[in-house]
Order: structure tokens, then C-alpha cells, then sequence
């Protein structure tokens, strides 16, 4: 017998892009379950909020934007993100009768027949006329790699697992990595720290002023057309820079984001530059980004020959049915919610128009 489910649209992930999707997708008429269904990796609700480190509070969180049709309100500023955020999702998910199903490994999507799409998981074959990707970046973590860095006899974590600062206390802590985490982890850590040391491959650019809409479009169109051309994706907050609030004012006097270049090797005991300056650690922090987790969707062969996927909007240009939400200009919470949006848009005219046609 077989056991393929069909839908009319399977969402990949139920971060705030696959949500957001879900909630486009309720609101013009779909039904859960029936019509489309959304499959999460994850063991709760919050997308990757969840595993977010526990000192990293509500209020330290920068350009959270609700969700569709539901304000987070009276949220407490001094509790953990990854409660107060896993909390609103669930609400959010129940509110709007989502049927999140979970955790569902998504291991592959390929060509089907008819010109659909087949969804392999976990629980099961779905078989789909359109596909949302909400997957984001937070199961990809990067690693650069150097030389002799399988020799250092110390502690090598990346952002993704790091769980607070007290667990550095009275370490020597290196901390790799110019973006929003490095800057947090290093302003966490250096209290406990016996030393912190920052490397960063580029200088760090922080921004002076708001962060107002014309600042946002100009960076979001900068990334935007990274993916049209089939590049990889850059971060929004490396195109912006760092914001210049009071903590970072402070770290900077107090010489904690006294920032070093990027160093040639790491040692058995630390790490070495080119003019042979050395730096003893006892931990090196890989602060160094995500990228796209995207592996699922190797069978369809999307990927151009500059690396990343191109995309118009949120549409795969190499497969109509496609739509990658939370992807490249989409990645902030504010982008993923109207891409969530235009995607269903796209597909209520794609399943409008008929059986798509098999990608070519």
C-alpha cells in the first residue's frame, strides 16, 4: 500500500518564516492537515530561540518582531529569551490551530510525479504540489579552519553551543568572530574571564545612529542581490554594521572589544600570527555564523555555480514550486514575516494556474 500523504503545500520548519507562512497560508483559506502541513525538527516550539544560551535575556534582544496577527506582550525583560519566545510560539501555534507536527526530520525533497514534489522525513512520505523552506541557519554552524587548530589542547566551541559565561570563569578565552555574537559573548564572558582576546578577520564597523527603515531597505537590497545573482548570502548585520548602544560604548573602554586581526595558526596552547605574537588560551569561541541549512533540497539541484540558490523574491528561480523563506534578505524576524506573506501570494497564483510542470 502506499503511504505517501499529499497536500497542496508542505512548510519546512517552524521558526518565525515557517510561521509566518502557516499563518498566510490558514488565513487564505488553506487547511491544516488537509491542505498543507507543517513539519519541525525541533523537540518544542521557538524555532532556534530555543537552544539560545540562558543569559541571553528577552531585553537583550535585538529586532524581535511579532509575529503575524498576535503581538508578544508583557514580556519580562529579564527572562531568557529562549522561554519567553518558546512560550509565544506555542501560544501562536494554538491560536491559529497550526498543527505543527514534531520533531519530523525533513531528509530530502525530490522530484515526484505530475509535476510534484516528494517530501521524505521521518514520519513518512508527503507528496506536494508547492514546498515553503523555513529551515534557516542554526543546524549549519561554521567552522573556519586553520592550521594546527586539531592540535590545540585546550576547549574549541562554536556560538551554537555556548550556554553562558560563568563556564569561563578564570579561563583564558579566545573569541573568533566580528558580528552581533562575538561582541555579546565577549561583554558576557570577560567579568569571569582571567583574559579575553578578540580576533576578527575584517575591522569591525560599528554604526553610529538609529537604525531606521531607509538604513534597513538599503542593507536588506544589498543581500537581496547577493541571492538573485546566486551568490551565498550575507548576513543584514554585515552590510549594517554593529549597533553602538551603551554596552559596546563601555566594552570599548574598557579595551574588551579591543579587536585583533585574524591570526595565521592556532598552537597546541593557543594561537600564533604571522609576525609570531603569540596568545595563550585555554579556550578558543568560534563566534563565526551559520549558513543556510539547505542539505534537504540538494536533489533538486538548485544550486548555481556561484554556491547559493537564486532566488526572485522568495521563489527558487530554478523551481517555481520552491520558496525559500527566512533566506538572505528574509533572515530578520520583520523579513521573514513578509516573506512569508509574498510566498503564499506566489503559490495560491502557482496552484491557481494549474500541476506545475516538473522543474527543468
Amino acid at each position: 500500500m502506499d503511504s505517501t500523504r499529499e497536500v497542496e503545500v508542505v512548510v519546512v520548519g517552524a521558526g518565525q518564516a515557517g510561521l509566518s507562512g502557516a499563518y498566510h497560508l490558514r488565513r487564505t483559506g488553506f487547511e491544516p492537515g488537509r491542505d498543507f502541513v507543517v513539519l519541525d525538527h525541533s523537540p518544542g516550539p521557538g524555532g532556534a530561540w530555543q537552544f539560545r544560551w540562558r543569559s541571553l535575556t528577552y531585553g537583550k534582544v535585538h529586532g524581535m518582531h511579532a509575529l503575524p496577527g498576535m503581538e508578544l506582550t508583557d514580556a519580562d525583560p529579564a527572562r531568557p529569551s529562549s522561554e519567553v519566545i518558546a512560550e509565544y510560539f506555542a501560544a501562536y501555534e494554538r491560536a491559529f490551530d497550526l498543527r505543527v507536527r514534531r520533531p519530523v526530520d525533513v531528509r530530502a525533497v525530490r522530484e515526484g510525479t505530475a509535476g510534484r514534489l516528494l517530501v521524505d522525513t521521518s514520519d513518512g512520505v508527503w507528496s506536494t504540489r508547492a514546498l515553503i523552506n523555513a529551515t534557516g541557519t542554526w543546524d549549519r554552524p561554521f567552522w573556519p579552519r586553520y592550521p594546527g587548530q586539531e592540535s590545540f589542547r585546550g576547549r574549541q566551541l562554536h556560538t551554537a553551543q555556548y550556554a553562558g559565561p560563568e563556564e569561563f570563569a578564570g579561563q583564558r578565552v579566545i573569541v573568533v568572530g566580528g558580528g552581533a555574537s562575538g561582541t555579546q559573548h565577549l561583554l558576557e564572558i570577560a567579568p569571569y574571564a582571567a583574559a579575553t582576546t578578540w580576533v576578527t578577520r575584517r575591522p569591525p564597523v560599528f554604526r553610529e545612529g538609529p537604525f531606521d527603515e531607509n538604513v534597513g531597505r538599503a542593507a536588506v537590497a544589498l543581500v537581496e542581490d547577493r541571492v538573485r545573482q546566486g551568490l551565498p548570502p550575507r548576513s543584514v548585520v554585515s552590510v549594517t554594521g554593529l549597533p553602538l548602544n551603551d554596552a559596546v560604548r563601555q566594552g570599548l573602554k574598557d579595551g574588551v572589544l579591543d579587536r585583533r586581526p585574524m591570526f595565521e595558526r592556532v598552537t597546541p596552547d593557543g594561537v600564533e600570527w604571522t609576525d609570531g605574537r603569540r596568545v595563550t588560551a585555554d579556550v578558543i569561541l568560534w563566534a563565526t555564523g551559520f549558513r543556510a541549512a539547505l542539505g534537504h533540497l540538494a536533489p533538486l539541484g538548485l544550486r548555481e555555480p556561484g554556491g547559493g540558490i537564486r532566488v526572485e523574491g522568495t521563489r527558487a528561480v530554478a523551481d517555481p514550486r520552491v520558496h525559500l523563506v527566512g533566506y538572505g534578505p528574509s533572515a530578520s524576524t520583520v523579513g521573514a514575516n513578509r516573506a512569508g506573506r509574498a510566498a503564499v501570494r506566489d503559490i495560491r497564483r502557482l496552484l491557481a494556474a494549474g500541476e506545475p510542470a516538473a522543474a527543468a
